[in-house]
């Protein structure tokens, strides 16, 4: 009928513009580490302290930047997420437990799934950052640069670089929080509804 293909076409639409934004999210996150893991190549490569710095500098400059660029929009993808998920629990309560029932949410389920990637990619990125000083300080630079190599390292955790979303750093630690706590609400939820009937 025609209620049921309005109905599909605005799903197919919310959806796409919803994945779009998830995967523009994924892009920039993967491209933000891969330049964390290019800068850790090219400081094995080329061991420079002087450079190293330098390039540190720009690196952590273009991860604030791109981060304060697109922190809204993570935001709003992840309270997409906060709340489409009681939605997903109250529409498998109301259809049913069927097969048909898991068909009808499988792409809703696909779509947190790749809010949720995008949530872990991100506090991945700041992760890299914080193995760097380790890896300077690994590295021989030459005969007599043990204390700029010190500098360096201390520079480098000083400069507390990563992720961040609207000026808190962006961790695995916190997204595992984060799943944790979605996990007890939902496990909450499910467990309410079935024990009510």
């Amino acid at each position: 009928s025609a209620a049921q293909l309005a109905h599909l076409l605005a799903f197919t639409v919310a959806s796409g513009v919803l994945l779009g934004f998830v995967f523009c999210m994924l892009y920039a996150c993967r491209a933000l580490a891969l330049m964390v893991d290019t800068f850790c190549a090219h400081v094995v490569d080329c061991p420079d302290l002087a450079t190293t710095l330098d390039e540190w500098n720009v690196l952590q400059a273009v991860l604030r930047k791109v981060s304060s660029a697109i922190e809204y929009c993570f935001v709003a993808l992840q309270a997409v997420m906060v709340c489409t998920m009681p939605l997903m629990l109250a529409d498998f309560y109301l259809l049913g437990a069927s097969g048909e029932t898991l068909a009808k949410l499988l792409p809703v389920m696909c779509a947190m799934m790749g809010v949720l990637r995008m949530f872990v990619l991100a506090a991945l990125i700041t992760d890299k950052c914080t193995r760097v000083p380790s890896l300077i300080n690994s590295l021989s630079f030459g005969p007599g640069t043990d204390r700029d190599r010190q500098h360096t390292v201390d520079y480098i955790v000083s400069s507390a670089a990563g992720f961040y979303v609207c000026d808190v750093r962006l961790n695995t630690g916190l997204a595992l929080k984060f799943m944790y706590g979605w996990s007890v609400v939902a496990f909450g939820l499910i467990t309410h509804l079935f024990t009510s009937d």
